[in-house]
Formats: structure tokens, sequence, C-alpha cells
């Protein structure tokens, strides 16, 4: 069983506490949290909307000059993009046990057009859907967000033999 994940809640400081912003996040506050229990506080810095719309620049500069051979692998950027999450652990993972081999692959023969942006594996008896995690601004916060970006630059730059850091530089001349 997986934890629920708590959303990130708007919180204000009205001078002597903490309180949720709207009656929206209080309502969302009421659904996670325990009344009297102990929470620690993170600061999370709001995500830079000039670093999502440059990466999404970067990226489409780079699938451009992907090589013939990978176009049929990443037909678009954001296939490039949910694949490179993928690869890079910024992913979910779902199993599927089956009672057989045969089973599993007429299981993975099912899933995989369901969802052109998740990779479905299958081996022996087991099947495993790899999707990339959102990177919303509602689901990720800055950091994540920056590390996200980070190990995408390095698993397209791989991919090109450019250096990652040579990405970013790249589109942002362009």
């Amino acid at each position: 069983m997986m934890a629920e994940i708590v959303p990130p809640i708007l919180m204000q400081w009205n001078g002597e506490a903490m309180v949720p912003a709207t009656s929206r996040w209080a309502k969302e506050a009421d659904r996670h949290y325990v009344v009297g229990q102990r929470y620690r506080m993170v600061e999370e810095q709001e995500r830079s909307e000039v670093s999502h719309r440059h990466e999404f620049a970067w990226l489409r500069t780079a699938w451009e000059s992907l090589p013939d051979n990978l176009l049929d692998q990443y037909p678009n950027p954001e296939i490039l993009r949910k694949h490179g999450l993928i690869a890079k652990g910024h992913c979910t993972m779902t199993q599927h046990v089956c009672a057989s081999v045969a089973e599993a692959e007429r299981l993975a023969a099912i899933l995989r057009p369901y969802d052109a942006y998740a990779i479905v594996r299958q081996r022996g008896p087991v099947v495993t859907v790899y999707k990339a995690v959102s990177q919303s601004y509602r689901a990720m916060g800055a950091k994540m967000f920056q590390r996200s970006k980070s190990d995408l630059m390095e698993f397209v730059g791989d991919l090109l033999g450019i250096d990652p850091a040579t990405l970013g530089k790249v589109q942002e001349a362009a």
C-alpha cells in the first residue's frame, strides 16, 4: 500500500500561526492533517516560470536535432521528455504479476497502446509500467523541478553526445 502524497498547502503567517490561505486550502489541510499532531514545516520556494519555459524550449531544440535513428523511439518532444524523466528515476512504477509468461506478454501488449508516454516492460511473468511524474507547478516545487530538469538535460545530452550544460546555452543563444 502506497502512502498518500500530501500536496503543498498554501499557508499564510497571521502574526501568531500559519493558517491555510483560503477555505479551499483549509479543506485540503483537514483532509491530510490530524488536529493536535505536530508537523515539520519546510519553506518551498516558488518555481520560476522562466526556468519552466526554458526546459520546454531547449527540449524542443534538442529534439529537432535528434539523429534520424532516434526519431522512431522519440517521435515528439513530449515522449522524449517523459521517457527521459523515467530513465532518470522521476517516475512511478506499477508491477503486475501474472500467472504465466504468456499471460504477461498479453497484458503488456494490451497496456502499451493505452499510454504512449509510459514504458511497459515484460520480464518473465511480471509486467512493469513506468510513468513519468508530473512536472506541473502543483506537483513539483522549485528544488524538485530543478533536479528533474538537470537530470533530463543529462539524459538528452547523453543521447546527443553533448554536454548537458551546453544544451541550455545553445537554446538561450537562439
